[in-house]
């Protein structure tokens, strides 16, 4: 496990934090008082934020499968989060057991519950990296001490870019991260949009941006500008119940999650 300087007690309660927040969306136990209290007011402006949650866990589970099933071995995965059983390399070790993951992660919490992210079958191997997604230069330094980036790795931004903000350059670390994929590579992408309720949306953004997260939501269009020179998968962009459901996945009629979702091959 690499630690990029940040020590497992720098955790700060003082303030709503993103991570801890989608783990109580989930249901998990890994939040506290300040966590609740903001996750509790952005589900009184949008109370369907814990099945959006889940929602995108299930992509990023099928994402995963898919790509594992492809014959992918390597994953880079940016934003993992507190660690929810199963995690992307007990999804793939399934299906190709030699495979390589390796989560990175700028948040202290994460860095404490890392220990649950490194149980890699014996084949294969998983590793924990403490770095920050505006510094894609560490994460990839980092990365290849595990991957061979002259091989096809899988990318990972999962419900990551929407806690980017235009400020923090994404299309920059975007193009930095693509551009150390071999081709036969993947991305995996998820996003928050206010497309279909903007007001709504704005409220949930200042709820981070109060805590301290440069949250931002963006269009369809927005998003896909992070595919640009990729070659889209199908059903190519968007709404993640619309990215291969599995049976009893999809919604009703006139119900849906904000969130926009794409898997592209780099060629």
């Amino acid at each position: 496990m690499t630690d990029a300087g940040l020590n497992t007690h720098g955790i700060d309660t003082s303030k709503a934090q993103s991570a801890r927040m989608y783990d109580y969306f989930l249901g998990g136990k890994d939040n506290y008082p300040v966590d609740w209290e903001a996750a509790e007011k952005v589900i009184s402006f949008f109370p369907a934020v814990q099945e959006m949650a889940r929602v995108n866990r299930d992509f990023m589970h099928r994402a995963a499968r898919l790509l594992a099933e492809r014959g992918v071995r390597q994953f880079l995965d940016i934003g993992t989060g507190i660690p929810t059983a199963p995690n992307l390399h007990q999804i793939v070790q399934d299906i190709t057991p030699d495979a390589r993951v390796v989560y990175a992660d700028n948040d202290p919490i994460v860095l404490r519950h890392a220990e649950a992210l490194l149980h890699s079958r014996p084949e294969g191997r998983t590793t924990y990296i403490q770095a920050d997604v505006r510094d894609p230069g560490s994460i990839l330094a980092a990365a290849r001490e595990v991957l061979d980036f002259e091989q096809p790795v899988a990318l990972s931004l999962v419900a990551l870019l929407h806690l980017v903000a235009d400020d923090d350059e994404p299309h920059r670390i975007m193009s930095e991260l693509r551009g150390s994929l071999a081709a036969g590579s993947h991305v995996a992408l998820s996003h928050a949009t206010g497309d279909f309720d903007p007001e709504t949306w704005e409220r949930v953004v200042e709820v981070y941006r109060k805590g301290g997260t440069p949250a931002q939501v963006r269009s369809r269009s927005e998003f896909s500008r992070f595919f640009e020179g990729l070659e889209l998968l199908a059903p190519g962009i968007g709404l993640a119940e619309h990215w291969h459901p599995e049976l009893g996945e999809q919604r009703g009629p006139g119900e849906r999650i904000p969130l926009y979702v794409g898997v592209a091959r780099v060629p």
